[in-house]
């Protein structure tokens, strides 16, 4: 899909990754970015700085997903793109995370890509063409070894950007899941899980591969490359991957 006249939402729009999305966007000449946050102050310096509009959202409440649609479809005439992107850190394996961090991350990182797609879908549908980009992470496809329901999450999600693929791709939905390790933003991580990323890239350089992505309508978004070939290996051999991570975890506990 070519963004040229498109009209794109992004949640977790005002910062980081979000905001370097929409810059790329409206530079490959988006009619117009929405941009979605939890803090309007935060937001609306986006927008301004962007030129484009902020409007507040909590992508776990189903209801104000379901507003940010209709507002920007009211004031737009569609939403082409929704990029379901906000997302957040929690720690913990699993006998000492709290219920409440796995049910906060469950919230965040899976219903809100549900909400989401409940919301742009009819209409997507009905015109015969739309695109969702879900942000996941490579711990999706992988492992962060020092959170649990951070992994878990995030590979529900990228299970859930399948799914919508499969269900609805011969209705004219396109499906991205953009999967980085070390993005330089508020919650980059320094490792990927407990072994070392293949870099910390700027959210810039991330956004170039959103846009290469999109327009080649590719379901994986890889802005570190090397991501591809541990998902080949993994799915070559899911023992010898396993035993690796185990390896791997034991090194970074020495």
């Amino acid at each position: 899909m070519e963004l040229q006249g498109r009209v794109a939402v992004i949640t977790g729009g005002s910062g980081g990754i979000g905001q370097a999305m929409a810059k790329a966007f409206l530079n490959e000449g988006a009619k117009a970015v929405v941009l979605a946050d939890l803090s309007e102050e935060a937001v609306q310096a986006a927008a301004r700085e962007l030129g484009c509009t902020g409007m507040v959202c909590n992508v776990t409440d189903e209801k104000q997903i379901k507003s940010l649609v209709e507002k920007t479809i009211s004031e737009h005439g569609q939403v082409d793109l929704f990029c379901s992107n906000a997302g957040a850190g929690g720690q913990g394996l699993l006998i000492d995370a709290a219920d409440e961090v796995w049910q906060n991350q469950w919230e965040l990182h899976v219903m809100a890509h549900v909400y989401a797609a409940r919301a742009v879908l009819p209409s997507m549908i009905e015109r015969g063409e739309g695109y969702l980009l879900n942000t996941s992470s490579a711990a999706g496809l992988l492992a962060a070894l020092g959170s649990g329901p951070y992994t878990v999450t995030k590979a529900a999600a990228v299970k859930l950007a399948e799914f919508i693929s499969i269900t609805h791709g011969d209705e004219g939905i396109r499906v991205s899941v953009l999967c980085p390790q070390g993005v330089n933003t508020a919650m980059a991580p320094r490792a990927l899980g407990d072994g070392q990323t293949d870099g910390i890239i700027e959210p810039d350089v991330l956004a170039v591969t959103v846009v290469d992505c999109i327009r080649e309508e590719r379901f994986h978004v890889l802005p570190h490359p090397e991501v591809e070939d541990y998902v080949r290996r993994k799915g070559d051999d899911i023992d010898r991957w396993l035993h690796g991570m185990r390896r791997l975890r034991k090194r970074s506990m020495e």
